[in-house]
């Protein structure tokens, strides 16, 4: 893989034909090395044998769909960066998808110059460690904020000493969030700073895993940590008892 134009090997699944003929072709001529999956099974295989540097994964397809490919690869502990794709009218399988372990994911129909940024920045992001089970990156830093403690290197977080399952896009959002603890962070700057895009996109992606962190952190009707300021953006906040 060339990291340092973004470029790589895509692994491109989807049952749907043309699709995959079209997306193979517009990617190939974007400088990306194109592999092709017609179907879940057949991508498990291939991410076996043959690891790709990003994943671009249907989440609706008849033998095994999307979202458990997904699953199911970040329970093996690959955390190969995977963006899903999905009908405009299915928001809970986009929703399923991103809880299984997704990095992003675009509504179809979209614009192949927005996919080709997309996996340029999930390139230039891809962390070198594993987060469900590789091995973690040197160093000793715990950062702790209120009831929270993050170590970056594992990537690994609690509350009040509890420990908490994020996936690695939740994460990077509350290890960013954490670090400027009480600034207001416009959905802008976490959309540069954590999905690493440097170009305008229109994604409710910001707020909807804000929300997938919020349903973690307040389990159990726990104080809430990350709160919206309307019109501009989010804050982590550090409760009372905790100052």
């Amino acid at each position: 893989m060339a990291v340092g134009d973004g470029t790589g090997t895509v692994l491109v699944v989807d049952d749907d034909d043309t699709i995959r003929r079209s997306l193979e072709r517009g990617l190939r001529l974007s400088g990306f090395t194109v592999r092709t999956a017609d179907g879940g099974r057949a991508a498990l295989r291939l991410v076996a044998t043959e690891p790709p540097d990003v994943l671009v994964l249907d989440v609706s397809m008849p033998d095994v769909d999307g979202t458990e490919v997904c699953r199911r690869l970040r329970d093996q502990g690959i955390d190969t960066p995977v963006l899903m794709l999905s009908a405009l009218d299915e928001l809970a399988d986009r929703v399923a998808g991103l809880q299984a372990g997704a990095d992003d994911y675009l509504v179809k129909p979209f614009a192949l110059e927005e996919l080709v940024l997309r996996l340029h920045a999930l390139l230039r992001r891809r962390p070198q460690a594993g987060l469900y089970g590789g091995p973690a990156v040197p160093g000793g830093e715990v950062l702790r904020v209120g009831p929270l403690e993050i170590e970056p290197a594992a990537r690994e977080v609690r509350r009040d000493g509890q420990p908490l399952r994020l996936t690695r896009r939740e994460f990077e959002l509350l290890e960013y969030l954490a670090r400027n603890a009480g600034l207001v962070l416009s959905r802008d700057q976490l959309l540069e700073r954590v999905w690493g895009y440097d170009f305008e996109v229109r994604t409710d992606a910001v707020d909807t895993f804000v929300s997938y962190l919020r349903r973690k952190l307040e389990e159990g009707g726990r104080p809430r940590l990350i709160h919206t300021v309307r019109g501009v953006g989010f804050v982590l906040r550090i409760p009372e008892a905790h100052r």
